[in-house]
C-alpha cells in the first residue's frame, strides 16, 4: 500500500491567520470536505480514516487547511447537459386578478350591510378595477362590474330616499 499522499506539515500559505484555534465548525467542515474527496474516489479508506483522526485532533485553522490543500471543497460538479423544454409545451402564465376589482365586488355587497355606506367606494373601485384591467390584461371584470352595479343601486337608492324625504318635508311643511 502506498504513503498517503497528503501534504506533509509545512508552513501555511494560504489567506487568514494559521494559528487561529480551530472551532468545531472548522473541524466540521474539513471532515466534510474530506468526506466528499473519499467519495469521489480521491484517497483510499485508510487515508480518509487517517486525515480524519487529524482534523478532530486539530487545534489550528492552519493545521485543518494542510488536511484538505489538495483536495477540492467539496464534490466536484458534475456537468450535465441542459436540456431546454420547447416553448410549446411550457405552461402558459395566468393573469391576475385585479385586486381593486376584488375590493369592488366586496365594497358592493357590503352595501346592504351599511346601508350604503360602501356605495361610493364601490363605484370608485369598480371603475378604476375596469380600466386597469382593459390596459393590463388582468382578470377580474366580473367583479368590478358587480361592484360597480351594487355600488350605482346603493347610490341610486339613496338619492331617491333622500328626493323623497325633501318632497315629504315639503308637503308637509
Amino acid at each position: 500500500m502506498s504513503q498517503p499522499s497528503y501534504p506533509s506539515w509545512q508552513p501555511w500559505q494560504g489567506p487568514g491567520v494559521p494559528s487561529m484555534l480551530a472551532s468545531h465548525a472548522d473541524r466540521e467542515r474539513a471532515v466534510d470536505a474530506l468526506r466528499a474527496g473519499y467519495g469521489e474516489g480521491r484517497m483510499e479508506h485508510a487515508e480518509f480514516e487517517k486525515r480524519v483522526a487529524r482534523a478532530y485532533a486539530a487545534r489550528t485553522v492552519g493545521e485543518l487547511a494542510l488536511l484538505v490543500a489538495d483536495l477540492p471543497q467539496g464534490p466536484v460538479p458534475q456537468s450535465l447537459p441542459a436540456v431546454s423544454v420547447p416553448p410549446a409545451f411550457l405552461p402558459v402564465p395566468r393573469p391576475q386578478t385585479n385586486g381593486k376589482a376584488v375590493a369592488a365586488a366586496v365594497c358592493g355587497l357590503l352595501c346592504v350591510p351599511t346601508m350604503g355606506l360602501t356605495g361610493i367606494p364601490a363605484v370608485v373601485l369598480g371603475h378604476v378595477a375596469r380600466s386597469e384591467i382593459r390596459s393590463r390584461g388582468e382578470l377580474g371584470d366580473g367583479l368590478a362590474l358587480t361592484g360597480l352595479v351594487l355600488g350605482w343601486l346603493s347610490t341610486a337608492g339613496w338619492a331617491l330616499v333622500l328626493v323623497l324625504l325633501t318632497l315629504v318635508s315639503i308637503a308637509a311643511g
